[in-house]
């Protein structure tokens, strides 16, 4: 009896089990056809697929192209949807599907980032003007999520710190670069979407750029970290959005909190906390779009504290918020400290047909007036991470020499 009840019970438990197999298969059968997307093409176009019976239109927005534009894909008889891009220059791109009407992500794409609030595919065409920010065989950085106390702003705030190979075992101080991102992002930011960890490990191995560390900050002043891992509601006064009945002083408070908060707490942080060399001929920082408005503020108005600045696709503006800094701070400040200031690099970066073009030269001219030393990039493209990766590749060569 006893044996027979557990040979009853092993063909019972047997059973199930191929009943469970048998359910998977069928299950993955009713899925309908295995697909792939995105399939790069040996001449740098891509292939998007998307398996759906009932979607009634399907189209790929993607980075590569104008604001506003969309790639149709046309449904098969097997239910997949297709479509083609156009031959693809070099580099990282990011894309959705919109079917009827509604943003989704390829789901046989595990590559995805985040960008503010917004979610999107990722894929790297490869080639020469690629290699630069993907991942080789070479020793890696880190990458420390690191949680401040940020007394100017009375929160409790988080940053990311990348430190290069060697440096936990390392009795070497080292200079540091401040990177700031633009609106809409966060701390972030420059990972995902710039790259400037693989950016810094393949110029350090290249032996191109100096080992440092990077500091990459939460630039709105109202958070305290990413939308991911808010441990407080954001204050809406401390928001850079000029709103409709904000004067001009609480625009000015909005926009100037985060500069303030990063001379007063982040900088004293880092240099307590990492082993740093804590004077200008270490200190760096650069910033794109936001960034660079959050840049101009820190450095012309604490021109004693770095000897290398990058300013990344934002000039002197004149439209709301930013005329408001221009007139009140920015020129004040460029007038009075470029005579005197001796920065080693000073770096403006911008694309041919970026909106905020037109300012970047109001800022070149500026400069123009006062005799002052600086490196201009000009780039194709508009206002793209794909600009933002080639300045941050271009500048950080030229830090610390």
């Amino acid at each position: 009896m006893k044996t027979k009840s557990i040979k009853t019970i092993f063909i019972t438990l047997l059973g199930a089990f191929l009943v469970k197999i048998i359910s998977a298969q069928e299950i993955q059968r009713n899925r309908g056809p295995q697909v792939v997307s995105p399939e790069i093409t040996i001449d740098n176009s891509v292939t998007f697929r998307l398996y759906s019976e009932d979607a009634k239109s399907v189209r790929v927005n993607g980075s590569w192209m104008n604001m506003g534009e969309t790639l149709e894909m046309k449904k098969g008889d097997d239910g997949v949807w297709t479509a083609t891009s156009a031959m693809l220059e070099p580099s990282m791109y990011h894309y959705n599907f919109i079917l009827d009407g509604v943003n989704i992500l390829d789901p046989k794409n595990p590559q995805a980032m985040r960008d503010g609030t917004r979610y999107a595919n990722t894929l790297i065409i490869p080639g020469e003007a690629s290699e630069y920010f993907q991942v080789k065989n070479v020793p890696h950085g880190s990458i420390n999520k690191v949680w401040y106390n940020s007394p100017s702003l009375d929160l409790t705030r988080r940053m990311y710190v990348y430190t290069p190979p060697g440096y936990e075992d390392s009795m070497e101080k080292f200079p540091v670069l401040y990177l700031l991102h633009g609106g809409g992002g966060d701390e972030d930011a420059w990972t995902s979407l710039g790259r400037a960890n693989y950016i810094l490990d393949n110029l350090i191995a290249e032996g191109k750029a100096k080992a440092m560390i990077v500091v990459m900050t939460n630039g709105n002043a109202n958070q305290t970290a990413s939308i991911t891992d808010w441990s407080k509601e954001p204050d809406a006064s401390l928001s850079v959005e000029p709103g409709s009945n904000r004067s001009e002083k609480e625009i000015m408070d909005g926009i100037t909190a985060f500069p303030n908060s990063l001379v007063k707490d982040v900088i004293p942080y880092i240099e307590k906390h990492f082993k740093v060399k804590a004077d200008s001929e270490n200190r760096a920082i650069a910033g794109l779009s936001m960034g660079c408005m959050q840049t101009q503020i820190i450095a012309m108005t604490n021109p004693e504290l770095f000897q290398y600045v990058g300013c990344f696709s934002l000039g002197i503006h004149f439209n709301d918020p930013f005329g408001i800094i221009s007139n009140n701070i920015l020129i004040p400040a460029y007038d009075k400290n470029l005579g005197t200031m001796k920065n080693k690099v000073f770096y403006v970066g911008c694309g041919k047909d970026d909106f905020v073009y037109e300012g970047v030269q109001t800022l070149r001219k500026k400069l123009d007036e006062h005799n002052f030393n600086y490196i201009y990039k000009e780039t194709d493209g508009g206002h793209t991470w794909a600009n933002w990766r080639d300045y941050l590749a271009d500048f950080t060569p030229r830090l610390f020499k």
